[in-house]
């Protein structure tokens, strides 16, 4: 799996902009938000349980996340019409403010990495990448258990202080002073 401090692939899927089948598809790549942090999230499946509850969440944030200049992108090994049809029938994924990312090659899971292999689908996996494509942070939850967004922007605010910061450091809160560590 590839791990903070080295190059995020290089990639090129379809992703899933919108809910209307007219203008839903749009051809994205590792360079479409070049000069942004991205923060992607992968997920084993459409039309599960865990799934949508975190894509939501991250969607109820997206704001908040671009307010970081953070671009959100989500990513399974579903087709492109799986995910519109997902985001079509759930009403908590029908406006959904990001692109949903189809690797259903695969291969943005393998360069990453993160391909149950035994399941076929990606695990549950976050990547917070810096604007010059470095991965920063990297998680990765059993199949079964949801991540916690406000983990991850608390972990994006630590990142983008570029300080020392200590543990449950939260936005506002001081940094550690690089002096006296």
């Amino acid at each position: 799996m590839l791990t903070i401090g080295q190059k995020f692939p290089e990639f090129k899927l379809t992703g899933v902009v919108t809910s209307d089948a007219k203008t839903a598809f749009k051809e994205l790549t590792n360079t479409s938000y070049k000069g942004k942090w991205l923060v992607l999230f992968a997920w084993p499946k459409d039309f599960t349980f865990v799934c949508p509850t975190e894509i939501a969440a991250f969607g109820a944030m997206n704001k908040e996340f671009a307010d970081r200049d953070a671009q959100i992108l989500g990513l399974s090994t579903d087709s492109d019409y799986v995910h519109l049809a997902w985001r079509q029938n759930h009403k908590d994924l029908n406006a959904l403010p990001f692109p949903m990312l189809s690797d259903i090659k695969r291969e943005l899971a393998t360069s990453l990495g993160i391909l149950n292999e035994e399941a076929g689908v990606c695990n549950r996996a976050t990547f917070i990448v810096d604007p010059t494509g470095i991965i920063r942070h990297v998680s990765v939850n059993d199949l079964k258990v949801g991540r916690n967004v406000n983990e991850i922007m608390r972990i994006l605010d630590a990142l983008q202080t570029d300080e020392l910061c200590q543990c449950n450091w939260t936005k506002g809160d001081d940094t550690l002073d690089k002096k006296a560590a």
